[in-house]
């Protein structure tokens, strides 16, 4: 057998799931992602609630809502009629998850859930179902086939739910106007949290760690400033402190190489004048955003009156735990 080749199969068949499901988007996606929002903007919750694999992909989507801030709780079905449905308020949104449509724990909770004042979304492989036919908005997850070689298990029929949790996710993120000083809000642990809640001024190197000379020096200079803060860059300033440039060991491996007495000559001749840069007020992950984009080693940190004050070398990312 040849396993690459399975595997191949089955991904291409999930993959054709999607691109059938999206083709299917229509208004009643709109619809549902308005239905969410509106119960969020009063202070409701969304339930999300199935059985089986539809129940594990439930849990899945309830996370991602949480995660950006949508606060989701999962009903457990089969104890929802004694008790569990505690947890539902009028104005509440319930995600109902059954690829058939006919999930007997479903169909017999439905009933209870209708007498609160929410409304229910379906996610449904069967659009004519009795779950869509007496829910407010049917959003249809159906799949040719299962990638399962016996058209069993379910795979493609619980990948398409989960992408199409994922896509109400998303789009109602957007919607809400959810900003990623938000989202670390709810991820404070990790090098994600440390990112987006610590900002450049915080992880800089400043002071005796910072390498930093006056324009009129020479590569000498630079070089000494750069050993003593045991730095691989030397932040040049003009007179009135303002950003000139900068000067790495990279360069001088550079300049070296055309002239072995470079070290007498002025700095300015081989720095790199308008450097990348950032606010020492902005954001970690926009340094780190910075430097991945335009492929440098050390990014130059500017105060509001554009002096440098400070200078982010990509290996203390690593070493703060940044990335």
């Amino acid at each position: 057998m040849d396993f690459l080749a399975k595997a191949w199969q089955v991904i291409e068949i999930e993959t054709g799931a999607l691109q059938g499901m999206a083709a299917r988007l229509d208004g009643g996606f709109s619809r549902a992602v308005e239905i969410l929002k509106d119960t969020l903007d009063r202070r409701g919750k969304i339930i999300v609630a199935g059985i089986g694999k539809s129940g594990n992909i439930g849990h899945k989507i309830a996370a991602t809502l949480n995660s950006t801030g949508a606060t989701a709780v999962v009903l457990n079905s089969q104890n929802a009629l004694h008790g569990d449905l505690g947890i539902l308020s009028d104005g509440d949104a319930v995600l109902m998850l059954s690829y058939s449509g006919e999930t007997s724990e479903l169909l017999d909770l439905l009933p209870h859930v209708k007498r609160f004042d929410v409304q229910v979304i379906a996610l449904t492989g069967k659009p004519s179902s009795t779950l869509a036919e007496h829910s407010d908005v049917t959003l249809d997850t159906s799949v040719d086939r299962e990638a399962c070689p016996l058209n069993l298990a379910p795979t493609s029929s619980s990948t398409a739910m989960l992408v199409m949790g994922d896509a109400l996710a998303m789009v109602l993120l957007e919607a809400r106007g959810f900003t990623e000083k938000q989202f670390a809000r709810f991820h404070p642990g990790g090098a994600l949290g440390r990112a987006l809640l610590t900002k450049v001024a915080d992880i800089m190197r400043a002071g005796d760690q910072l390498a930093q000379i006056v324009e009129g020096a020479t590569v000498r200079d630079a070089l000494v400033a750069m050993s003593q803060a045991r730095s691989g860059a030397c932040v040049v300033t003009a007179a009135d402190g303002k950003l000139a440039g900068i000067f790495t060991h990279g360069d001088f491996a550079r300049s070296y190489q055309s002239d072995p007495h470079v070290g007498d000559r002025p700095v300015a001749d081989f720095m790199t004048r308008r450097p990348i840069s950032v606010s020492a007020d902005s954001l970690a992950v926009e340094a780190v955003q910075t430097i991945g984009s335009h492929r440098v080693d050390d990014v130059v940190v500017l105060d509001g009156e554009g002096r440098a004050v400070g200078l982010v070398d990509t290996q203390d990312l690593a070493r703060l735990k940044i990335v």
